[in-house]
């Protein structure tokens, strides 16, 4: 069964120990006021609330770096605000737990050609989307990028896309033909008759 270079790539994504991701109504357990009050009544700034609750949200969305630089912004920016201070500290903290724990998100071609092929390994069809859209827009010349996105087309059901992205691939590198003919994944294509067309031998 060839696969076009794709090895199947192991390891669940982590989900036990994940701690419980903070609303922003929510307090830090330390009995402070909530969120929009100070100790006495005080309101904070509008700015700086501001910024608190943007950092909230991108927390809540598990967008770890996002929520990090916000809350430095609030500390930097807003130092006598306290009672937003102590919980952005907080917050703060879990968000470079998370960072530190976080595998580096996939920067050379070649490292978003492995996560794209993990992605798809793993039925991760949307995230292979966004790195196979981002490689052939970097790399038209790669057929490889160009062989999965026929994959993930093909496995969608999109049969015509999935095969204009194998002659795309095959223009480029006729070898990946001899793959296609047995990559499972094309299994559903088997008997369209463009699809056929594009594996026949040549006489």
């Amino acid at each position: 069964m060839a696969k076009a270079g794709r090895a199947r790539l192991g390891g669940a994504g982590r989900e036990a120990g994940r701690p419980t991701t903070p609303t922003s109504k929510q307090t830090t357990g330390n009995g402070s006021a909530p969120i929009g009050q100070q100790p006495g009544g005080l309101t904070p700034e509008p700015d700086a609330l501001g910024v608190f609750e943007q950092a909230m949200t991108a927390l809540q969305r598990r967008d770890f770096r996002s929520a990090r630089d916000g809350f430095l912004t609030l500390l930097d920016r807003f130092a006598s605000e306290r009672a937003l201070l102590d919980r952005a500290r907080v917050y703060l903290a879990l968000c470079e737990r998370e960072l530190q724990q976080a595998p580096p998100a996939p920067q050379t071609l070649e490292e978003r050609l492995t996560a794209a092929t993990a992605a798809l390994n793993n039925d991760q069809d949307g995230l292979a989307e966004q790195l196979l859209a981002a490689i052939v827009e970097e790399a038209p010349a790669h057929e490889l990028g160009h062989y999965l996105t026929a994959v993930l087309l093909a496995r969608r059901g999109d049969f015509a896309d999935a095969v204009s992205a194998l002659e795309r691939a095959a223009a480029i590198s006729p070898d990946v033909l001899a793959q296609a003919r047995h990559d499972e994944d094309f299994d559903n294509l088997r008997g369209e008759a463009a699809f056929e067309r594009l594996l026949a031998p040549e006489d």
